[in-house]
């Protein structure tokens, strides 16, 4: 029984482990995300939903040189093992009530039916890689409609409007071919990165032969020749020629 009482205390120890570690890196996720829209876009607000406060993780209001608030971008952040389903309706109620345009759920772990980024009714989820891509090309599309829309009148509700363009099938279709962009620039990148490190590793044992050849053909020279042969400083030990000198005296 005590050793039973232990397994289960050692178990529920390591649990909370785990789910200490998996908040840490959510929180760290969640950092990243606010940081690289506020560098990316620096004349956009990006405002951070306080912890304990209802909603995802942080809003991020559009603006131009010449327009502000063209529009809202919800942002939400999940690092779990397990992707929840019930996440996309709490997240949708929560864009209702911040009002924002769209909404952008950024996981380590996609839904079932997924293997890359994609819009999941009427949410846009995504891994963090692909969320630097995406947030370009929906704040571009934000911008672009809103001054389509500020140029005319009586052409219907603006955040519907813009509602219904973000989450068209046209417009998925778009940001897919753009992902696969994104997506094959990476993977030949990587190609690229562990081709070189291979190079570089056959180069440096080249050397490193080359170097060991002409070190045993040096001292077997040397063996043979003695002083008759010139000194290599490269080759001797440092103070060398001092040792040969004393023992010449």
């Amino acid at each position: 029984m005590q050793l039973e009482a232990q397994k289960k205390l050692t178990e529920e120890m390591r649990r909370k482990q785990d789910q200490g570690s998996m908040q840490i890196q959510g929180e760290v996720q969640e950092l990243a995300i606010e940081e690289w829209l506020a560098v990316k876009f620096p004349l956009d607000t990006i405002e951070e939903i306080k912890k304990g406060a209802r909603g995802g993780d942080c809003i991020q209001i559009v603006h131009t040189r010449t327009e502000q608030n063209c529009g809202t971008i919800y942002y939400e952040s999940k690092r779990t093992k397990d992707f929840q389903p019930s996440w996309i309706e709490k997240f949708k109620a929560d864009i209702r009530d911040k009002g924002a345009n769209i909404g952008v759920l950024v996981t380590e772990v996609m839904p079932s039916d997924m293997d890359r980024l994609g819009l999941k009714d009427g949410i846009w989820i995504c891994n963090y890689d692909e969320f630097k891509g995406l947030c370009a090309v929906l704040r571009e599309s934000i911008i672009q409609v809103s001054t389509a829309i500020s140029t005319q009148e009586n052409k219907g509700d603006k955040m519907d409007m813009l509602y219904d363009f973000l989450t068209s099938s046209t417009f998925r279709m778009e940001m897919e071919a753009i992902v696969e962009g994104f997506t094959s620039m990476k993977i030949a990148l990587d190609s690229e990165k562990r081709a070189m490190q291979r190079i570089w590793k056959e180069r440096e044992k080249q050397i490193e032969k080359v170097v060991t050849n002409t070190i045993d053909m040096y001292g077997s020279i040397k063996g043979i020749a003695g002083n008759a042969i010139q000194t290599v400083k490269a080759l001797e030990l440092p103070g060398n020629d001092e040792n040969q000198q004393n023992l010449l005296e």
